[in-house]
């Protein structure tokens, strides 16, 4: 396995409060020279543990949005490597992984990868997932960042290449920092203008209770995860909640939009 495309590459994270998560993720980083954190005042030890690895410059600032903080984050961090692969606090590379980016060139023709995901419910992977493919490992200078409803969308320039392997998501942190971060991710995701219509997701989206009803048996029935056990049921019933939420607070608007008139 030749390292040239691996020194080629500095994996960069944002972090706010992933003490459950971060030593599992940078040990499966060993191969990187150099790794890029972006902290938004964790509370809970994340930096301290950080601090252990001397391959990791730590940046902190307050967050204000997701695509200001990765811009933050590939832009104005000093990163030496013609290659960036980014990463969520909760994202396992698996070995499998490193070695097909150890095959590739740092030259080569691509100016992004996409990459699909697996996930995994304390370390148990599960038969499926709504996870979508995603651009994952990117040239610098070859792709932007813009907002994207509660999170933020990377726009990379062709041509765009795909890996095989996958990241696997294994989050660990407790069901109730989950459900607050839910309800913030779906406000977000409300309140984004203007609101981008993509077919019948959507308008499942603005007619409540059918997205959290259609969530519920697509993932039970049509990922399968009625077979998954305890953990497919989680992630099912995650995903549903997800949903309920973005209903409740479409609801609650419309609600008090028509008590005024």
């Amino acid at each position: 396995m030749s390292d040239q495309m691996l020194r080629a590459i500095t994996p960069i994270l944002l972090t706010y409060n992933e003490a459950p998560n971060i030593e599992r993720t940078i040990a499966n980083l060993s191969w990187a020279d150099e790794i890029i954190v972006v902290d938004s005042g964790s509370t809970d030890g994340t930096v301290d543990i950080l601090r252990l690895d001397p391959r990791i410059r730590i940046y902190l600032r307050k967050f204000d949005s997701h695509r200001d903080q990765w811009r933050f984050a590939t832009e104005e961090t000093a990163i030496k490597t013609p290659w960036i692969l980014r990463l969520d606090a909760d994202y396992q590379v698996p070995p499998a992984l490193v070695n097909e980016m150890a095959g590739l060139k740092p030259d080569c023709p691509e100016n992004a990868f996409e990459i699909a995901f697996e996930y995994a419910v304390f370390s148990k992977k599960i038969v499926g997932s709504l996870y979508p493919p995603n651009t994952v490992l990117l040239r610098r200078g070859g792709f932007l960042v813009s907002d994207g409803g509660h999170t933020e969308r990377w726009e990379a320039k062709e041509p765009i290449g795909r890996l095989k392997a996958k990241i696997v998501h294994d989050d660990w942190k407790a069901m109730a920092v989950w459900v607050e971060s839910q309800v913030k991710y779906m406000s977000r995701e409300l309140d984004a203008p203007p609101y981008r219509r993509r077919g019948l997701r959507d308008w499942l989206r603005r007619h409540p209770p059918l997205m959290p009803i259609a969530t519920f048996f697509y993932c039970l029935v049509g990922k399968g995860l009625i077979f998954g056990g305890r953990e497919g049921i989680l992630y099912t019933l995650q995903r549903t909640v997800a949903e309920a939420i973005f209903a409740l607070l479409l609801l609650e608007r419309e609600c008090r939009k028509s008590s005024k008139r």
